[in-house]
């Protein structure tokens, strides 16, 4: 694997560090602004929509850029934004900051994808990406731990700083590891990209991405009253029992990485149905101490297993346009953040009990399912409906549309 790989995980750890650790320091930013908690939770969400909406515009602006100016340009972006959290001043100010920081956080791992599997040889396009999403889960077990600490010790605008820092690490890493003739800029063009995304497969995928991932987070989202009232652990041992998510998420992004490269659907299969079980058995685990804490790192390892053989389907679906596609694909994965707490809520207020929301989260990993079987009857039907080799009609001496994608990407069952 190219070490220039490593630039794509360090600008990756310096995101993951910087979404998740508001949840942390929440009581601190409302107590030093004077607002309350649920005020400030605000600025969890206003982060997400930066992404969700960074995520297309920023990849649609930067087609004819070199890939490698842009991931450069993008991390300048994110320390920006997080200098700017760091010296807010109010609310106010503190939400456009954290939608700032939020905007690059899509496209970058939308386009790092596409640098990632153009770096590696076919057979290891799904490891490459999972080493570049390695970033992201390590900062769950350290970067936000550390970060958090960092916080309540020395202050919530100290955390910004340091993330700020690395944020700078990453640019020079960018700069020096990636070379540059390795990211050239695309030649399609916007109206390319834009039209390559009218395809239902590719919606299919983003699809299976929404509904997989919001199981995840229909459960992840209240995993803290589930430990502490289902399974009786005390408050200050939650932080630990997170840090078991994180290492399960990081043991399931690489063995995901490494069994789609063999395998992309048949993983993504696999891990969609242990996602079902293991939320389905929860209520079941949450019943002790050992189970619990079992549970919430099989938790991170069923859901992160469909982590790159998602973003890699999408990217193979829409080979024509697969930084847009890719980087809408980091916009589906927070759509899932949002509506699947919002599905966890719901069941957890129609007082079905507190690990309700794993059960809402079996649910919508079946539909995930679902979405992903319907995508796979559609390509095989496409398959059987293709005109044979040397049968096709040339126009105007020109390849066929179907051809020119094929030749871009082939679809690995």
């Amino acid at each position: 694997m190219p070490l220039a790989l490593l630039a794509l995980a360090v600008g990756a750890f310096g995101i993951g560090t910087t979404e998740f650790v508001m949840m942390g320091l929440l009581p601190d930013v409302a107590d030093d602004l004077g607002i309350s908690i649920p005020t400030a939770g605000h600025l969890v969400s206003a982060y997400a929509l930066g992404v969700v909406i960074g995520a297309p515009l920023l990849a649609a602006a930067t087609t004819r850029m070199s890939r490698r100016t842009v991931l450069i340009a993008l991390m300048a972006l994110f320390v920006v934004g997080n200098a700017l959290s760091a010296v807010a001043p109010g609310e106010i100010s503190l939400l456009a900051a954290r939608f700032v920081s939020g905007l690059p956080h899509g496209a970058f791992f939308g386009v790092g994808a596409v640098v990632a599997t153009g770096m590696v040889a076919p057979e290891r396009r799904a490891r490459s990406v999972s080493l570049m999403f390695l970033g992201l889960t390590v900062a769950n077990i350290v970067g936000v731990p550390a970060a958090t600490a960092m916080g309540q010790q020395l202050g919530w605008r100290a955390t910004f700083l340091g993330v700020s820092a690395i944020g700078v690490a990453a640019i020079a890493a960018l700069a020096v590891l990636i070379p540059r003739d390795s990211a050239p800029a695309p030649t399609t063009g916007l109206r390319g990209e834009l039209a390559a995304l009218r395809s239902l497969p590719v919606w299919l995928a983003l699809g299976t991405t929404v509904a997989g991932f919001g199981a995840l987070f229909a459960a992840y989202s209240y995993i803290t009253p589930m430990l502490t009232d289902a399974a009786g652990f005390a408050e200050t041992s939650v932080t630990l029992l997170l840090a078991l998510f994180g290492v399960g998420a990081t043991a399931g992004n690489l063995l995901g990485g490494r069994l789609a490269d063999h395998s992309l659907r048949g993983t993504l299969f696999g891990g969609l149905a242990s996602l079902v079980v293991v939320l389905a058995l929860f209520p079941l685990l949450m019943r002790t101490p050992v189970t619990a804490a079992a549970s919430v790192a099989l938790l991170g390892m069923a859901a992160f297993v469909t982590g790159s053989p998602l973003q890699l389907m999408v990217m193979e679906k829409a080979a024509a346009a697969p930084s847009l596609a890719s980087s809408a694909n980091q916009a589906a994965f927070n759509l899932a953040n949002a509506g699947g707490a919002w599905i966890g809520g719901l069941a957890l207020t129609a007082g079905f009990g507190v690990t309700s929301p794993a059960t809402a989260g079996a649910a919508l990993a079946v539909l995930g399912l679902a979405v992903a079987g319907t995508a796979w009857t559609v390509d095989r039907r496409r398959a059987v409906l293709a005109p044979a080799p040397g049968r096709e009609r040339v126009v105007a001496g020109h390849v066929p549309q179907t051809d020119r994608v094929a030749s871009h990407a082939g679809v690995t069952e």
